[in-house]
């Protein structure tokens, strides 16, 4: 038997060809479907529906389903039909992408580059091109020369990649280890030396010294203070930052021996995260009301602001433990810097300073939004911010620079607003930026990049797109709670991925906009805040005195704007669901979806915490309409008895303790989101040991291992959703370990990956390392530097005029 030959996939384009060549009426029959919808964008789902249209028992058209066209059709994203040609936009694997154009009429297929594919797409507006010279934003000739890692498996695990490559260079060339001597060298707090003094001016000397110091401490007693060998290292070389007790800081010599004589990527990243780097942070989020008292709930307010005064807790715990372990004596400090608004509505939203509950080292800084006119008084949308964070910043670098009296270490910039605001300060003071998105808006509304000018008007989304652009490409590193964020999933494109690539016609095209592939993409989830959310098992930590109250919200038989419906069987366990009320969380869809299931309704009761139950109270139109399909589905399908709806709760302690309260009836948590990004209540609802049901569709696939720790449920097929809901219940009813198990198993979950204390950790390392990798290889990559000022000053500014300033009362 003959080996098999290795030879090289086709190209979409050659797939194309061939099967033009194999399966000619079957494929023209198709495209002429194509074609005969008229001018405009097919979606996947309206790819593939023709293709099942076309295909009957012919022998041809079965093959033509079965052959490498419809392989080439399942990847694609998009179609743009302009008669008579049809250009698919093919996404093999998440990250990478082909382009192809057929001629309907002619027979013939061509492949495009990103440039022609978006210059045929922007002819959907405007036509044939009269002027052939666009803008085009191409950020790839800066980062050709740079390493990135090319298998779709490796996206969001840039800092390893970074060791790996770093280490390997070291390991290659000595000289390359020079750099790391030099880094060591500049350390300084407040004009106070650390790590390495003059002493050590080569690397040979500071092995020679770390040789002498080794020798020397390990005659100590592991646990001897620093303050008692402190002269003794200061003579060799040594300035504090090493550790506090002599078995530290031989640990952290023995890491840098390790690495002057074979470097490896774990023991970089180790000795690099134990390097005393970080002791002020800044943290920008400066939309909507930043407050931690009655803020949740108001326009534009919500998760952000709890995650960000979680992670500041978390991290400021982590900063703290770090310098102790350092044996270092100074004090951190963390600023949130948001917006200052006078008209505050009862919040705290007007004060400059306040300090973060549960902290001793982090602050609340606010400053105003100003203009010509003066000082804004009111909240404005987020949408609208765009003029005045130009002057924000500046205002909030002199503000900043008050508090710490220097530069901060490290800025962290949250939204679009806040990173392009962190952005223009790490630009400005040279330190290290993190860019977290929470949410990028461009996937949320389809076609808002090729039909901008429809939405810019509500939006302002053409300078929203171009404040990301500049802020992913200025960042150090960019963090996401999920893979998906990133690269998305087989099926569907990553928030990020989808400004790899596009077009605002009139304004510029983006052929390389950000490579899901740079190293500078890193995965770190966030958790739930441990004080609240707990398992229903730890009795005395259990928050028994709000039972009454909890009870009241579950069983008061008042039928009121708090709370409607009744549970007239207390045995049965509880479903249980928490979200806003809008469509995407599809609250009103698990309503209909258990009211339609009797097997489901005998089973278990139903609870959902959303929006109001007055309709008069909601100014939103999606919220109207949802809450009105509410009252409809229990008038419909007589939930009374089975069904209890209770409005938007703030009151997190209560929150926490009522997920535990459904965890003592062996209820589940259920989250029918048709989307959703991360999914911080399936966290919380895992970290309190409840079982858990939650969309496949986002970050809880991710978070939830099938079967295992908790089930995905597919919005889409609700009735398959009830089923297992159903499944579930009636195998607790015969074998109640069952739902231990899976509550034992979602808490396991939660430890290993999904606490506040694993991401401080790891936000710190990444610090670290990216500020050292910053250093070493000129991370600060100055032309691109220079790109992004320049289309910053010459585009951003324009469109920025554009929207217009909020108009006050007198």
């Amino acid at each position: 038997m003959a080996p098999p030959k290795l030879g090289r996939i086709p190209s979409i384009r050659e797939r194309v060809e061939g099967t033009l060549s194999d399966h000619r009426n079957e494929l023209v029959s198709l495209l002429s479907r194509y074609v005969a919808q008229g001018k405009g964008i097919l979606q996947p789902h309206h790819l593939l529906d023709e293709l099942e249209n076309i295909i009957g028992e012919d022998e041809g058209k079965i093959s033509l389903r079965d052959g490498p066209f419809s392989e080439v059709l399942k990847s694609a994203q998009e179609a743009i039909v302009l008669p008579p040609f049809v250009a698919i936009a093919v996404r093999p694997r998440p990250g990478v992408w082909e382009y192809i154009r057929v001629n309907v009429y002619e027979l013939s297929v061509e492949e495009l580059t990103v440039s022609e594919y978006l210059m045929f797409k922007e002819e959907l507006v405007d036509g044939k091109p009269e002027d052939s010279f666009v803008l085009e934003l191409d950020f790839e000739p800066f980062n050709a020369s740079f390493p990135r890692p090319n298998r779709s498996s490796s996206i969001g695990n840039g800092v390893q990649f970074l060791n790996r490559h770093l280490s390997s260079i070291m390991f290659r060339n000595k000289d390359c280890l020079e750099p790391l001597l030099d880094f060591l060298r500049v350390h300084k707090y407040k004009g106070r030396t650390l790590m390495l003094n003059d002493r050590v001016e080569s690397i040979s000397r500071l092995q020679s010294s770390l040789a002498k110091a080794e020798d020397y401490l390990s005659k100590l007693s592991p646990d001897t203070p620093y303050s008692e060998f402190e002269y003794e290292l200061q003579g060799k070389g040594f300035e504090r930052g090493w550790g506090d007790t002599a078995a530290r800081v031989l640990e952290m010599m023995h890491l840098l021996l390790d690495i002057l004589q074979a470097p490896d990527p774990s023991t970089l990243e180790t000795f690099l995260g134990r390097i005393p780097m970080v002791f002020n942070v800044v943290i920008l989020s400066p939309h909507g009301y930043f407050g931690q008292a009655n803020v949740l709930g108001l326009p534009d307010t919500g998760g952000q602001v709890v995650y960000i005064l979680d992670q500041v807790r978390a991290l400021e715990n982590e900063m703290l433990l770090r310098i102790q372990k350092q044996g270092l004596d100074m004090a951190p400090k963390i600023l949130i810097v948001t917006r200052l608004i006078p008209d505050s509505k009862g919040t705290t939203c007007n004060q400059r300073l306040e300090r973060v509950s549960g902290t001793e080292h982090s602050y609340i800084l606010r400053v105003p939004f100003r203009s010509d006119q003066g000082i804004l008084r009111k909240w404005i949308s987020r949408f609208d911010v765009w003029p005045y964070l130009e002057t924000f910043a500046m205002d909030a670098a002199h503000e900043i620079t008050a508090e710490l009296q220097g530069f901060p270490d490290f800025i962290i910039g949250n939204y679009s607003d806040g990173n392009l605001v962190a952005s223009l300060l790490a630009y400005k003071m040279g330190v290290t930026q993190c860019t977290i998105a929470h949410a990028l808006e461009k996937t949320k509304y389809p076609d808002s990049d090729i039909y901008w000018k429809k939405f810019d008007e509500k939006y302002h989304f053409s300078c929203q797109f171009t404040a990301d652009l500049l802020a992913m490409n200025n960042a150090d590193f960019i963090i996401t709670s999920t893979y998906q964020e990133i690269a998305g999933t087989k099926s569907t494109v990553g928030q990020y991925e989808s400004h790899s690539a596009f077009t605002l016609p009139g304004q510029y095209r983006v052929v390389h906009g950000i490579d899901v592939f740079d190293p500078k993409f890193n995965i770190v989830s966030p958790g739930a805040d441990m004080c609240i959310y707990f398992p229903y098992t730890e009795k005395k930590k259990r928050l028994t005195a709000l039972h009454g109250s909890i009870e009241k919200l579950l069983f008061d038989p008042e039928q009121n704007d708090e709370h409607v419906g009744s549970l007239s069987d207390r045995s049965k366990p509880m479903i249980f669901s928490m979200a806003r009320l809008d469509k995407v969380k599809n609250m009103s869809g698990l309503v209909e979806c258990y009211a339609k299931n009797s097997r489901l309704r005998e089973l278990a009761n139903l609870v959902v915490v959303a929006g109001y139950i007055d309709v008069k109270k909601s100014k939103d139109r999606e919220e109207i309409g949802e809450i009105e399909k509410m009252h409809e589905l229990m008038k419909t399908y007589n939930l009374d008895g089975q069904f209890r709806w209770i409005a938007a709760q703030t009151n997190r302690a209560r929150n926490g303790e009522l997920y535990r309260y459904i965890a003592d009836t062996k209820g589940v948590f259920v989250q029918p989101a048709f989307y959703e990004a991360f999914g911080l209540t399936v966290v919380e609802a895992m970290t309190c040991g409840l079982p858990t049901f939650a969309t496949c569709h986002g970050g809880p696939a991710e978070i939830i291992e099938h079967g295992v720790s908790g089930f995905h449920i597919d919005p889409y097929h609700p009735d398959q959703a009830a089923t297992l809901l159903a499944d579930f219940f009636q195998r607790c009813k015969e074998d109640p370990s069952h739902w231990n198990k899976i509550s034992d198993a979602g808490l396991q979950r939660i430890y290993e990956r999904y606490t506040w204390k694993i991401y401080s950790e790891r936000l710190m390392t990444l610090a670290g390392v990216y500020g050292f990798w910053k250093y070493v290889s000129k991370l600060e990559r100055r032309e691109t530097r220079r790109y992004l000022e320049m289309f910053y000053v010459l585009k951003f500014r324009e469109l920025v005029k554009t929207v217009p300033l909020a108009i006050e009362p007198h």
